[in-house]
């Protein structure tokens, strides 16, 4: 059986991949339904269908490579089943601008699955 943290890295890797590949419908299963995401300006987006529909939009933006979240701790409470993610984010874009700070992301298992319940993103 794969550990949570084997879990949760391995789906933070798959996220980073559907990223790059700038195909946001494939991100919704990586959230519950009514996820919520602070941004690194700190709006806030509410509910998966807005979550997908916001990485759509930076999608299209021209320059826009990818986001990149690179995992440093994973905290799973008792029962195992909810999980805390820390680390560090870059978004990089084609005219050498990036953007980068820390986050974190609270991870649910629903039906032996790890979702994304919510995350918080700064910007520094």
């Amino acid at each position: 059986m794969t550990s949570p943290d084997d879990a949760i890295r391995a789906r933070r890797r798959l996220s980073n991949k559907i990223i790059a590949a700038h195909d946001a419908e494939r991100l919704r299963a990586l959230f519950i339904p009514d996820a919520k995401v602070i941004v690194g300006d700190g709006a806030l987006i509410i509910g998966s269908d807005s979550i997908v529909q916001a990485f759509a939009s930076q999608f299209s933006e021209i320059g826009f490579i990818a986001y990149e979240r690179h995992t440093e701790t994973i905290q799973v409470d008792s029962a195992g089943d909810r999980a805390a993610e820390h680390g560090r984010w870059l978004g990089r874009w084609t005219d050498a601008v990036s953007l980068a700070g820390t986050y974190l992301a609270v991870w649910r298992r629903v039906v032996g699955q790890w979702r994304i319940e919510s995350e918080l993103y700064v910007t520094l």
